[in-house]
Formats: structure tokens, sequence, C-alpha cells
């Protein structure tokens, strides 16, 4: 007999583990934010940076049915731009000179 599948039995379960993705990326751009807001914001930027690169590489490697809100767009420009604005924006925190 086959299993009834996890988002029929119980779909508050399935909901929250379909976004744990966006939850793990959301939570390091929450670091990242508050190093900016205690000070440090070149690292705290990059970290936000490297978040949107995390979700960029998540996009690209988990499957759609697992991605929950991650998954906006086609595959190729949610990864395109999600890594690319990362990218850009830990390279301009870098790029500035300590003041």
């Amino acid at each position: 007999m086959a299993r009834t599948p996890l988002y029929a039995r119980r779909p508050v379960l399935a909901g929250v583990l379909r976004q744990l993705p966006l939850t793990a990326v959301l939570l390091v751009v929450a670091a990242g934010l508050l190093a900016v807001a205690a000070g440090n914001w070149r690292r705290g930027l990059v970290v936000v940076g490297l978040a949107l690169v995390g979700a960029g590489v998540l996009r690209m490697l988990l499957p759609v049915r697992r991605l929950g809100f991650l998954a906006v767009r086609s595959t190729t420009t949610d990864v395109v731009l999600t890594t690319g604005t990362g990218l850009v924006l830990a390279l301009v925190a870098l790029a500035i000179p300590p003041g």
C-alpha cells in the first residue's frame, strides 16, 4: 500500500520544510545586517553578498519542490540575478578602501 505524501498528511510541516532553504539564506542575511548595525559594515555586506551567492547555488542544485520561495522565476534567471547581485555586493564592499 502506498504511503500518503507528507503534504497531504501534515501540510503545515510540509510547508515549513519547503521553506528551509529560504530560511537559511535569511538567517545569514540577518547575521550580516547585525554586523552592519554593530559597525562592521564591510564584513556585514560581504556576508550578505555571500548569502545571495548561496541562494543562487541552492537554486541551481535543489529540485523545484524543495526550493519554496527561492524559486521565483526560471532557474537561469534566478541563478544569474542572485549570484550576480551577491558577487557585486561583496566585491564592491571589499573594493571600497578603509577610511
